[in-house]
């Protein structure tokens, strides 16, 4: 398991016209390559009446599996130009279609290379990059005097994060570390409260991070 990579945010759409040809670039995160192919068709069936919509996905931990299709465009002037695009990137669990709407004038093969890079590139961004971090959710039980310290100590450095907050007997802090920092947490918190407080590691999750903060996590 990775405790790091670069994908997509959320699905997007980005419509670029080129010398008369509309190039609609859709750009989404995918869970599995069934996924992926299962995105493709839905575009390909929306856009039945296109002149072309070309793809390209990459799966897995070690980019593994990558796929392209051009289409009926010149072979190697739109599929390959894609998966390019997403290799650039450093991508992993991304699926791209580019779908054209032939506008009556010629690209030649730089022309339509550019085209389709450009418009996998647009859709991308439109997306948003962001690095997909495995973190350690850390349960600390405390008496209420030490919630203030604890937070401090988790505020002190932007490697930690404050999850939540839950208030019962004693007060319960939920902190989100990345997994090979869970060990220097626990040494951090319980000098902090002089052994006070009972740590324990409870899941761990994917975090969303972009430019250095937290956008969405999932388990």
């Amino acid at each position: 398991m990775l405790t790091s990579y670069r994908t997509l945010l959320a699905p997007s759409e980005e419509t670029i016209i080129i010398k008369k040809s509309r190039f609609i670039g859709y750009a989404t995160p995918v869970a599995s390559e069934e996924e992926a192919l299962a995105f493709i068709q839905r575009i390909q069936k929306q856009h039945w009446d296109a002149t072309h919509n070309c793809y390209a996905y990459v799966f897995g931990p070690h980019q593994e599996i990558q796929k392209s299709n051009d289409d009926g465009e010149p072979s190697g002037t739109a599929g390959k130009p894609i998966l390019e695009v997403i290799k650039k990137e450093d991508l992993r669990n991304v699926a791209v279609v580019v779908t054209r709407y032939f506008g009556g004038i010629m690209l030649g093969a730089g022309g339509l290379i550019r085209a389709y890079s450009q418009t996998a590139a647009a859709g991308l961004h439109a997306a948003g990059i962001v690095t997909r971090k495995l973190f350690q959710e850390i349960s600390i039980a405390i008496d209420y005097t030490w919630l203030g310290k604890v937070e401090n100590e988790i505020h002190a450095t932007d490697d930690y994060h404050l999850d939540r907050v839950e208030y019962m007997d004693r007060v319960t802090v939920y902190a989100l570390v990345p997994v090979e920092k869970a060990d220097a947490l626990h040494k951090q918190i319980i000098n902090a409260t002089h052994g006070q407080a009972e740590l324990q590691n409870t899941e761990q999750k994917y975090v969303f991070e972009q430019d250095g903060r937290l956008i969405k996590t999932d388990s």
